[in-house]
């Protein structure tokens, strides 16, 4: 238990942020889940599975919940197995 005010505050502020990168965190691994799905079954609607897979993966770099070099690594991988 925190002893001090701002111990107090910076509790309350990792429940916050670690709320906030569970959800950008798990929406975009259901997207990239999703889209490598669409792109082996060769769905007609794969392209556009993949380009919302990325903006999630773009967003979750924006909210700080993933690096930026990691989300590209994802974003390759990604289009590579669409191409």
């Amino acid at each position: 238990m925190p002893n001090h005010k701002s111990a107090e505050k910076r509790v309350r502020q990792r429940d916050k942020r670690h709320l906030r990168n569970r959800i950008a965190l798990g929406s975009m691994r259901t997207a990239i889940y999703a889209a490598r799905k669409a792109v082996d079954t060769g769905a007609a609607n794969a392209q556009d599975v993949v380009k919302q897979a990325v903006a999630l993966i773009d967003g979750a770099v924006t909210k700080g919940a993933l690096k930026r070099k990691t989300a590209s690594r994802y974003i390759s991988r990604l289009t590579r197995r669409s191409a």
